[in-house]
């Protein structure tokens, strides 16, 4: 899973956990941790014969957490593939929606199922791609319709390569 802190980003993998010994791989650095979870959010860590407390209080459904820790908050996000893979923008009536759509990573395109003049409602797939493995299918959040297709099926891409461009609705902007 990617999680966020602040604005850096970090891939994070549990590949042990046995009673309160976890072991997890965060971008490529291994960790073995003694873990004991204790009342009201509060955990306790040892690690590398150090000891913390940290407190994690959750929010936004799961996904966020404020953790406080050696006196500092840290805010931490836990990133979807939707989340992950799309480039938003706020608009009116509250929602979301790019109008440039880029690759979060270096990723295959599987199939594109747009092309320009294409029009699209929320929750409409334009593409499907694949990255470490896994598929996951890019949707629109809102109405729009497609300018330009910068990706074709089975393309290599590069991180933040523009893959399409759209044109938001009026009531979109």
């Amino acid at each position: 899973m990617e999680i966020q802190v602040g604005n850096k980003m970090y891939d994070v993998t549990l590949l042990n956990k046995e009673g309160n010994k976890v072991s997890i791989d965060i971008d490529g650095k291994v960790y073995d941790v003694d873990v004991a979870m204790l009342q009201n959010g509060t955990c306790s860590l040892l690690y590398n014969g150090n000891s913390y407390n940290a407190e994690f209080v959750r929010s936004e459904g799961g996904k966020h957490y404020n953790v406080n820790l050696n006196y500092s908050t840290y805010q931490i996000d836990m990133l979807d593939s939707q989340a992950k893979y799309m480039k938003m923008r706020k608009h009116k009536g509250g929602g979301v929606q790019a109008d440039t759509i880029t690759a979060p990573m270096p990723c295959k395109i599987v199939k594109m199922y747009c092309k320009p003049g294409d029009k699209f409602e929320a929750g409409d797939t334009l593409f499907t791609m694949e990255a470490m493995k896994m598929q996951s299918n890019y949707k629109v959040a809102a109405a729009c319709e497609v300018a330009e297709v910068l990706a074709q099926d089975g393309d290599t891409v590069r991180a933040e390569q523009v893959l399409v461009k759209l044109k938001l609705s009026d009531s979109n902007v």
